[in-house]
């Protein structure tokens, strides 16, 4: 998580109660011994053995290129990956599949706001990565490697990325505004205090270009908001705070002010709509963990490249962050396994984190060449790996519950989102809590 060496800091890794209800994901893994049955990789793979992935959103192992170089360094071998856009959808569906343990990829993705629950109720499900050769939990982070271990010590996912909070702003809109565009400049309008963020909006708008917002969505400056806060839906004992947490109100409160201001985009993250937005350059800033950047990239038109760039956050957060798991039912077991092994290597996680924006798990990537000199087609000539390393050093680790993911789609998707609708920052409290309470009690 940071350019430094391994922390000691352990994340408390709550237990779960309950696992959720949905659809079922389109497709499952494929026999070895034809063309992936979704299509999503070129090439014939007469003859090979397909290993299939279940991810999320814009996870970049493709576009990184890693999937074509394990094929070359294994020619008997194809890559084949199913993605679902929001985790929000992938996750359910996830579940179901765990449950009737059947229409699992050989890998599946898991979000680190899911991790507690997946580790608590489905550990059984999934081989213990401690025990395949090569994987060393030296390579990371202690609390990343925890994060997926069971407490009699099964590792049922191996870390991908970590998501030290920062801030992306568009250089070209704050110039329109009459704002500072140097990135150190920029952290100085915010430093210390999500308040002055909002100021720092209320400024923009006075002179921003017409059609653009401050902020991309209410829920992205929410979640960038609690990425600070050590504690926000459970305490350290278990027990879920986040209407009693002062913090959580706090955030939600701030992000009302913001919505009703016309600060940020009546938008919710990650939907089709959303991505219009960042195509169409309707905003000016956006909560930027550095995975951001890779959605960042794949959403923008190549002729915004170096019009972004990224400033430090008001307050040290980590947003994010994933894992890899390999099911017991998967079709291709040993070589899943051997993949990932491969595929969360310090190595490869440099190489993504240069290419997509991924920050590493694995504290000896942080002073290879990919990561100091990593650039950003999005951000030109910043220094990402310098901006996200410092950033990350005194974010806090915050504690992981099982149902986080719940609590916060609830705070977002049925909350803060409603101010921008016309409803006041009560009436939207009120409909999340009810519409979050009734979601934790199924």
């Amino acid at each position: 998580m940071r350019a430094r060496t391994r922390t000691t800091r352990r994340v408390v890794v709550l237990a779960a109660v309950a696992s959720l209800g949905a659809g079922l994901l389109a497709g499952c893994a494929d026999d070895g011994n034809d063309d992936a049955s979704d299509g999503s990789s070129s090439g014939s793979g007469k003859g090979k053995t397909t290993i299939t992935l279940g991810l999320f959103g814009t996870m970049g192992f493709k576009e990184a290129g890693l999937y074509t170089e394990y094929e070359k360094l294994h020619p008997d071998i194809k890559i084949a990956e199913n993605v679902t856009e929001r985790n929000e959808n992938y996750y359910p569906a996830l579940l179901n599949h765990l449950t009737t343990n059947s229409g699992l990829m050989d890998v599946q993705a898991i979000e680190v706001g899911n991790i507690a629950e997946v580790v608590a109720t489905q550990a059984a499900k999934f081989e213990d990565m401690s025990k395949v050769s090569g994987v060393d939990k030296s390579k990371w982070l202690d609390w990343k490697w925890s994060q997926g271990t069971t407490k009699d010590g099964q590792t049922i996912a191996l870390g991908t990325d970590v998501g030290p909070m920062a801030l992306c702003y568009r250089k070209d809109l704050f110039q329109a505004a009459g704002l500072p565009t140097d990135r150190e400049a920029v952290g100085k309008l915010w430093a210390g205090d999500w308040n002055k963020f909002i100021a720092t909006g209320e400024q923009y708008k006075r002179k921003a270009k017409a059609g653009t917002f401050f902020m991309d969505s209410p829920g992205g400056l929410i979640n960038a908001i609690l990425s600070s806060e050590k504690e926000k839906f459970y305490d350290s004992s278990g027990e879920i705070i986040y209407k009693t947490n002062p913090a959580v109100k706090a955030a939600f409160d701030l992000t009302a002010k913001a919505a009703e201001e016309g600060l940020v985009q009546a938008q919710t993250q990650f939907q089709a709509a959303w991505d219009t937005t960042i195509a169409n350059s309707k905003f000016a800033t956006i909560a930027c963990p550095p995975w951001m950047l890779g959605t960042i990239k794949g959403k923008a038109k190549a002729e915004d490249a170096g019009k972004w760039d990224v400033a430090v956050a008001p307050k040290s957060g980590n947003w994010g962050g994933s894992f890899l798991g390999v099911p017991k039912s998967g079709k291709h077991v040993k070589e899943a396994e051997a993949f990932i092994t491969w595929l969360t290597a310090p190595e490869q996680q440099a190489k993504l984190f240069k290419v997509q924006g991924s920050f590493p798990s694995t504290p000896s990537a942080y002073t290879m060449p990919e990561v100091t000199g990593a650039k950003n087609d999005m951000t030109g000539d910043s220094p990402i790996g310098t901006v996200f390393s410092e950033a990350a050093k005194t974010a806090p680790v915050q504690v992981i519950g099982p149902k986080d993911q719940i609590i916060q789609q609830g705070l977002t998707d049925n909350g803060v989102i409603l101010v921008t609708k016309g409803k006041s920052a009560a009436e939207a409290w009120k409909t999340a809590t009810k519409t979050i309470d009734n979601n934790l009690d199924k």
